[in-house]
């Protein structure tokens, strides 16, 4: 296929996938995540039980019992899935209650049914069923009755262990305070389970702390709660001899008392298996006999006798059975009912909880968010604002600095936002925060990959290609340095998907998309047009390209590497700076590491930080962090953001309530992260800087060689710890933002330096004869401007981020800004330099060295001398004049690089360069480098002989 066809093909399939994206976007609509719709985001740990360990089975069956759990909630496009080997993420769009939501979807719903008098136990593990108080009152007399968690605990722990067949746990663990008679931790299966839980909360075993057992055949079960809304502090402590179990029951639904002699109240009515009722009317029929013969025995009082249903450890109801209406007990062939204090949302989330099953494990809920719908649409308005800005600003230094180029990059751009779009909608993508981020940094990734072949373009033109000449050259050597960088990006972002969590997924699923996206845009799409353009009078002069006559730069004979002492020197300086800080200061870690709640709230009434402490006083949290919101952040400026340690939802519920009495609540959204989710993000964290570390490296080794991975390694270092100090100087919040900032800094830094690499491995044969340090300099030069427009172009969309994006947008923008600089530098000033002083130990480079100062009299030149080899490849002297400058007759003529470069531009001619072959020869044997001098000699000889024989022309024969 010939060129001309090949970018006719290009066209046609770029506008047909253009027509298809353009339909897709008109037909399709786009799914917001949760920070842009707003709604319930819960995760789960996943925690053993009895009758189940955390297997894969036992997750995947919990999946499916919650997925039907949200189907009765009736919420649109919900994500349930499975986030590594033991949590499990939940994302309810729209709704706006997330306790509510967590009781319904995370309940473990283990509902067991106990003979109440026969197990409720006294302070001396004895039944005392004449004593037994069932209203969550004290008993008189035996203690029976609810009492606290402490004293729940201290009898159950004094209780001997019992064996009963169907005990519904191993044995429970609990961490008490025996001085301020207080329960610390559990219950834990284990006690390492036990451990951990201390580990995660910070909590340091002290002198009147202890752990206590509570053995097999005993548990402590709450009271029931006075209300629907509340729960009770009181607890009992019983035998663990359940009667029945809900496996034993079917068909629940919600109803309401309407039979004869009844309340109208709502209530749960349910049929019973087989076994359940047989064993249904056998407990039934002892309670009714043990209440008459109390009755006969004159204790009317005690006639009253009471089955337990308990809901994971909760009870839910104490129901007396009247021994006169049922002396043979309840014929559970017309099944039963739950009854007492249900309002109709209590007893429906009750009944769906039977009727969906009981989770087979148990689970933690260890993060809960909820977002409002108004704060979800003000971000995605600053999210789309930044977007537009970044592209606007991308476009406008794309047309300034390279005119037609820039006008088909923009283009390029603009097909590449409509593709990937279109893929946002088609996948479907679930669009957050975080991928508004990742979609703005691909437009600069994109960008970056036409900067690169752009200026090699104008490079190749500049040298005295033609321009479709040029435009071919170009494509074909900057190809190289832009598959390797769009590797890695994309190596690194895959990376983050696997091991990132949930917040940060969607930046990573977006970044790798995007980036192989933009592959096809700013390379397949750009050479077609520009192959195609080739010899139109549009592009036929240079300087319609930005590629007019060569300007010279102080950099192109500054001694890059001679200066590399000074470099790091200052890395050094900026290092031992960001050290102190980390050392002194420390990082300021938010929730998402160090868990705790983050409340942000929007107030009706004017409030000041003062006045909101006060009401947090009240609530007992006086010590709570507050800080005003600004008014682009949340609506007004009577906006507060409220840091505590983690709270429960009763906690939370009263602080929204005190708010809410004082000065009105407009909007409440709040962050809860655990302890055991605030470890798991930072170990996946680490996991995934080191693994992005290992396999960049093992790449630049597969691609280049092994010694080429050291100096990448010690760059992402530098760049890592330089944006570390700058944090902690700063005192800016590391979230998990953050963490996808600093992995992409990884991705974009290699980026930069892969370029630098790329031309220093395209030197290396072509200078058969300079020190390593000469093919650095003279590499340096070639691409320094380049490497800063790349920068330039991916910090532009970025700048863009920090000035109209929300809070979230700007701290990931502050991260990747710090990283961009950094890596930047340190792609030039302190990879290369360790390269070469690691490369010019080699051998082959120690000889060279040792021939060249003996030349210069012990003095190494900045740049090659001019028989060392030409910087590009270059058009046949024939075609720049008649006058050819030689090469020298002797090794020993030199001429300085500032001297030669005059020659140069005063004859329009070419440096003489070697062939290829020979200077990879002469690479590849060290032995042969000592001869390296004669090969590059003999064969620019061979080159001159034949250029002087006569050639044919196209209208006759020369002679």
């Amino acid at each position: 296929m010939t060129d001309r066809r090949r970018n006719l093909f290009i066209l046609l399939l770029v506008a047909g996938l253009l027509a298809a994206s353009v339909a897709v976007i008109a037909t399709k609509s786009i799914r917001l995540g949760l920070d842009l719709k707003g709604g319930v985001s819960l995760i789960y740990q996943a925690k053993p039980t009895k009758q189940s360990a955390v297997t894969g089975e036992a997750v995947d069956r919990t999946l499916d019992i919650m997925r039907e759990r949200v189907d009765q909630l009736g919420v649109a496009e919900p994500e349930i899935q499975r986030s590594g080997e033991d949590q499990i993420d939940v994302s309810l769009p729209d709704v706006q209650n997330a306790d509510e939501a967590a009781q319904q979807v995370g309940t473990t719903a283990q509902m067991y049914f106990y003979d109440w008098e026969t197990n409720v136990l006294d302070a001396n593990c004895r039944p005392a069923p004449q004593d037994a108080n069932v209203t969550g009152g004290p008993a008189a007399g035996g203690g029976t009755g609810a009492v606290n968690l402490y004293t729940a605990v201290t009898r159950a722990a004094k209780c001997p262990e019992r064996n009963y067949p169907n005990a519904t746990t191993n044995g429970l663990f609990y961490l008490v305070d025996t001085k301020a008679k207080k329960v610390l931790a559990g219950p834990d299966e284990t006690r390492e389970d036990l451990a951990r839980e201390m580990q995660n909360r910070k909590i340091r075993r002290g002198p009147n702390q202890q752990i206590l057992e509570v053995r097999t055949g005993t548990i402590v079960v709450r009271a029931e709660a006075p209300d629907d809304k509340s729960k009770s502090n009181l607890y009992y402590v019983m035998r663990d001899r359940p009667a029945l179990s809900g496996t034993d029951i079917r068909n629940p639904e919600q109803n309401f008392d309407s039979g004869a002699g009844g309340s109208g109240q709502p209530v749960v009515t349910f049929d019973f298996t087989s076994r359940g009722r047989e064993q249904w009317q056998k407990t039934t029929r002892e309670i009714a006999e043990r209440g008459r013969e109390s009755f006969i025995g004159g204790d009317p009082q005690a006639a009253y006798q009471h089955f337990a249903i308990v809901l994971d450890n909760e009870l839910i109801s104490v129901p007396f059975i009247d021994f006169q209406q049922n002396p043979d007990g309840i014929d559970a062939r017309q099944g039963s009912q739950i009854e007492g204090g249900f309002t109709i949302d209590s007893a429906q989330r009750l009944s769906n909880l039977l009727k969906t099953g009981a989770l087979p494990i148990k689970l933690e809920l260890i993060s809960s968010s909820q977002v409002s719908a108004t704060l979800g649409r003000q971000a995605l308005n600053q999210g789309l604002i930044a977007g537009v800005a970044g592209f606007a600003i991308v476009a406008l230094f794309l047309l300034t600095f390279y005119r037609v180029l820039g006008v088909i990059a923009v283009g390029a751009l603009l097909v590449y936002a409509a593709y990937f779009y279109a893929l946002i909608k088609l996948i479907p993508i679930t669009l957050t925060l975080p991928g508004i981020a990742g979609l703005i940094l691909t437009i600069g990734v994109a960008a970056d990959a036409n900067i690169v072949i752009f200026e090699r373009v104008k490079e190749e033109i500049r040298a005295g290609r033609s321009v479709a000449a040029g435009i071919a050259a170009g494509y074909k050597k900057g190809l190289s340095a832009i598959i390797d960088a769009n590797v890695v990006t994309f190596m690194v972002a895959f990376i983050l998907f696997i091991l990132a969590t949930a917040g940060v997924k969607g930046f990573a699923f977006v970044l790798g998309i995007g980036t192989v996206v933009s592959f096809l845009t700013a390379v397949l799409l750009t050479q077609a047009v520009l192959g195609t353009m080739g010899r139109s009078r549009m592009i036929a002069h240079p300087t319609a390209l930005g590629a007019g006559k060569r300007s010279h730069h102080w950099w192109e004979h500054f001694d890059f590497m001679g200066a590399s002492r000074w470099f790091f020197s200052a890395s050094g300086v900026i290092l031992l700076i960001g050290a102190l800080a980390i050392g002194g200061k420390g990082l300021n870690f938010g929730i998402d590491f160090e868990s705790g709640t983050r409340i942000k709230t929007a107030l009706v009434r004017p409030a000041d930080e003062n006045g909101v402490r006060s009401v947090l006083s009240r609530a007992g949290f006086g010590d709570a962090e507050i800080q005003r919101l600004s008014g682009a952040e949340i609506q007004g400026s009577n906006g507060f953001q409220i840091s505590t340690a983690t709270l429960q939802d009763p906690q939370r519920n009263r602080i929204q309530r005190l708010l809410d009495q004082r000065y009105g609540v407009r909007s409440f959204n709040f962050d809860t992260i655990g302890p055991v989710f605030g470890q798991t993000v930072a170990r996946s964290a680490l996991i995934a800087i080191i693994a992005s570390l290992i396999v960049i490296s093992a790449y630049i080794a597969l691609r280049f060689e092994w010694k080429y991975a050291v100096p990448v390694l010690i760059a992402l270092m530098h760049d890592l710890l330089i944006t570390s100090g700058v944090y902690a100087l700063t005192g800016r919040e590391v979230t998990t933002s953050t963490v996808a900032a600093l992995l992409t800094i990884l991705g974009y830094s290699l980026y930069d330096t892969i370029i630098v690499f790329d031309r220093i491995r395209e030197n290396v044969p072509r200078m058969p004869r300079a020190a390593y340090s000469q093919i650095v300099n003279r590499s340096m030069s070639e691409v320094l401007a380049r490497s800063l427009a790349t920068s330039f172009s991916t910090g532009l969309p970025v700048v863009a981020l920090l000035f109209f994006g929300g809070e979230t947008l700007k701290d990931f923008a502050f991260a990747l800004l710090v990283g961009v600089a950094s890596g930047t530098y340190s792609s030039i000033f302190i990879a290369s330099p360790v390269l070469t002083h690691w490369k010019e130990r080699e051998p082959v480079y120690v000889r060279r060295r040792s021939r060249i100062a003996e030349q210069f009299g012990g003095v190494i030149p900045a740049y090659a001398v001019a028989t060392a080899g030409a910087p590009a490849d270059v058009a046949p002297p024939e075609r720049r004049g008649s006058r050819r400058l030689s090469a020298p007759e002797t090794p020993d003529r030199s001429v300085s690089q500032t001297e030669f470069d005059e020659m140069v531009r005063d004859l329009h001619v070419d440096e003489p360069r070697a062939s290829t072959a020979t200077a990879e020869r002469a690479e590849r044997d060290p032995a042969a480098d000592a001869d390296s001098e004669d090969l590059v000699l003999k064969d620019d000889k061979a080159k001159r002989e034949k250029q002087k024989r006569p050639r044919n022309r196209r209208h006759g024969r020369s002679r």
